[in-house]
């Protein structure tokens, strides 16, 4: 049977660096780990799972704290977590904040401490004072894919934040617009009760300002209220084209899914898109390239993959706790043309 003197001797190494380039217990260098591991895999050599945590007070496994499973958003980030994470060699504890009320809360005081993580990953969530008290009592790295993280706040030493600058997506979504030589344009999204991820304020601040730089002055009626899901923009949309006084001659979305809805509002009145209404859309949804739909692209499965990268390279002492902006993408489709 192959032991790990197999592996030494193969690699060149001694017994005592195998061992840690292996388990993880100490410092060995990049080209060194990557020789024992070649070495290791040449040979069939597959470490003992309880030695190996007890030598490195690991356990291979990182939790990941999502909002909801049911939404495409988190299921598409949680999808590249769990590929990069099985490319690295870890398993994956999920978590779903959205089992019932105050799951939420007992996640981040309890089941977090219970279940001897090496690292958490958690999606799109606003972490409060007590959450974060939390965490530093978990003793372990946290990368935090979206939420709000106040730019005044100075980052805990274990904690990183993969963030995308929601009002950046819709300066993209408007100078898009504008450049096709759109004034009068709707914004479709403001939700009052935007506290958590303040994704809406963000939004609408980029859209504002943009519109501003063009010279132009978003009239109140144009600045849509409406809740995330297509149904409810289709509604909305459909009364602001029925409504009195021109129609706009595009609409900038906070969403792909309330973009898909304006664009059946538009269909359902007899309205061509993008021929007599432009209509544009934030996130990458999935069903975005299939029906033509112009979107600013936040590629969540990418994030997903980048989160966990940045999990793995954080156990290897490769990354330092920081603040990193993911990067947008303009997708421009059928969805929008120049003013009719």
């Amino acid at each position: 049977m192959t032991g790990i003197k197999d592996v030494a001797h193969v690699a060149g190494v001694s017994t005592a660096t195998a061992s840690r380039a292996l388990t993880g217990s100490g410092a060995v260098a990049a080209a060194t780990r990557a020789r024992v591991q070649d070495a290791a895999r040449v040979l069939g050599y597959v470490p003992h799972a309880p030695a190996v945590s007890l030598a490195s007070s690991r356990t291979g496994t990182v939790g990941v704290v999502v909002p909801d499973v049911n939404r495409w958003f988190f299921a598409a980030a949680l999808e590249g977590i769990a590929h990069e994470l099985m490319e690295e060699g870890l398993d994956l504890t999920l978590l779903n904040a959205g089992v019932s009320p105050g799951h939420r809360g007992t996640i981040f005081s309890e089941l977090v401490h219970r279940g001897r993580l090496d690292a958490l990953v958690t999606v799109s969530f606003k972490l409060n004072g007590f959450e974060l008290a939390g965490l530093a009592r978990l003793g372990r790295p946290v990368v935090a894919l979206g939420g709000l993280v106040d730019p005044g706040v100075a980052l805990p030493d274990w904690y990183t934040a993969l963030q995308v600058d929601d009002a950046a997506a819709a300066t993209l979504a408007a100078e898009h617009l504008v450049e096709l030589g759109h004034r009068d344009v709707a914004f479709l999204g403001t939700v009052p009760e935007d506290v958590e991820f303040q994704v809406s304020t963000e939004r609408t601040r980029g859209f504002e300002r943009t519109m501003a730089r063009a010279g132009v002055l978003v009239p109140p009626h144009r600045m849509v209220e409406a809740d995330f899901t297509l149904g409810g923009a289709c509604h909305r949309v459909r009364a602001l084209l029925e409504g009195p006084g021109p129609r706009p001659t595009a609409i900038l979305a906070i969403s792909d899914e309330m973009a898909m809805g304006a664009c059946m509002a538009a269909l359902s009145l007899g309205l061509r898109v993008p021929e007599d209404l432009s209509v544009i859309g934030v996130d990458g949804h999935p069903d975005a390239a299939r029906l033509g739909l112009t979107t600013v692209d936040q590629t969540p499965r990418e994030q997903g993959r980048r989160a966990a990268r940045l999990v793995a390279e954080t156990l290897r002492g490769t990354s330092e706790p920081r603040r990193i902006l993911h990067r947008l993408h303009l997708r421009r489709r059928a969805s929008t043309a120049p003013p009719p």
